[in-house]
Order: structure tokens, then sequence, then C-alpha cells
């Protein structure tokens, strides 16, 4: 990874799943939420969430327990959803950060290239203040911030654009597979994290950020 990093000026990560593990709140809040519909929502079922905005989360979901709401209805339960979620994240801390996540950040900043944020998340910069990292980054790109889902690119282009770099300049890091294709469509070196199998068509496959500190 050294070598790669000579000729990187910027670095987009993703949060879930690369620098923290809020999947297992989302997964509890959309099981709660499913279980007042009538049915059950499991661990398997979950993974199709990963990368996926709220709205399209909660329309997985639905589809999961075969049922259909008005619009209202659904704004009201994703509503719902998030404020269980955010019950679950307000305990977070810097304990809740993936191996090697800040040292390879602070490894970054060290070597000057340029870090931004591209989640789907709207809490995201709650979480980076929860855990204690959002100083060390140059751009916040979230769900407030972009309208089209992974694997559409923009969350990745604006990212990009916000740390006044070329898509050439940059490298992502990502755990789903919806985020690898973004970071593909937008030019961009990607690194995957996690598994191989299902990670494949990213530049490079890793465990974990804790693999690339050096």
């Amino acid at each position: 990874m050294a070598a790669l990093l000579d000729n990187v000026k910027g670095a987009l990560f993703d949060l879930d799943g690369v620098l923290v593990d809020t999947a297992k709140y989302h997964y509890l809040a959309w099981k709660q939420l499913a279980e007042e519909l009538g049915f059950a929502f499991t661990e398997a079922d979950n993974e199709r969430l990963k990368g996926v905005s709220r709205t399209r989360s909660l329309e997985i979901v639905l589809e999961v327990g075969g049922v259909s709401l008005s619009e209202a209805e659904k704004h009201r339960l994703a509503e719902e959803k998030n404020e269980r979620y955010l019950q679950y994240i307000r305990n977070m801390d810097e304990s809740e950060l993936l191996p090697g996540a800040k040292a390879y950040l602070l490894q970054l900043k060290e070597q000057g290239v340029r870090i931004a944020l591209g989640s789907a998340s709207k809490n995201a910069v709650f979480i980076l203040e929860k855990v204690g990292i959002l100083e060390l980054f140059d751009s916040i790109v979230d769900g407030t911030k972009v309208s089209k889902a992974k694997p559409d690119p923009e969350v990745f282009t604006l990212g990009c654009h916000e740390l006044g770099l070329t898509p050439q300049d940059c490298v992502v890091f990502e755990d789903a597979e919806a985020g690898v294709q973004a970071a593909i469509a937008a030019g961009m070196y990607v690194v995957g994290i996690g598994s191989e199998a299902i990670l494949g068509a990213a530049n490079r496959v890793v465990r974990g950020l804790d693999e690339l500190v050096a």
C-alpha cells in the first residue's frame, strides 16, 4: 500500500464496515420495525441493506415482508427506525472504531493525503464525533449532501471535488459491493475492505484497515 500512496493525494472512506461497525445497530432497529409489522427480518436479509440509502433500505425491508404502505406511512416508519438507531449510537465512543481505523487515518494525514468521507449515512457527522475522528476529515460527503445512492458515483465524485482533486488522484476504501461499483464508476482506485468473494471487482482487497498500517 505504501507504493500506491506515493501517487495518491486523496483518500475517500465509506463509514460503516470500514471505520466503524454500526451495521449491528441498523439491523436491530430494522428488526424491531419488521417485528412490529408482523414478519421476521434476518441477518441474511440485512446483508441486502449494505451501502444502501435509508429510503431504499426501508423498501427492501418491506419487500422481505411483502408489505405495501403509503408514502406517508413509509416516511413515518423511516423516521421511527432512525430514532431507534440514534438511541443505539448515542452510546458510541472511540472503542467502537474498527481495528487500525484511527491509526491509518493518522498515517495518511502525516503523508499529506487529504481525507474525505463518502457515506450514505445522514448521521455520519454525529458518529464521527462520538468516536473522536471528525477532525481528521477534510470533507464530509454524506446522505445530507447527495441524492443518488451507491452504486451511483455521486458521493465519491462530490468528495473528490470537495478535496480539490481529480479521480485519478484518489483512492476509495469500501466494504460493500455497491460502493466498489460506485468508486469504479467514479474512475477511482478502490480498496475493498472485507471478503474478496464479494469485493473481487476492487483493485485490492484487505481484511481491514489494520492490514495497511505501516
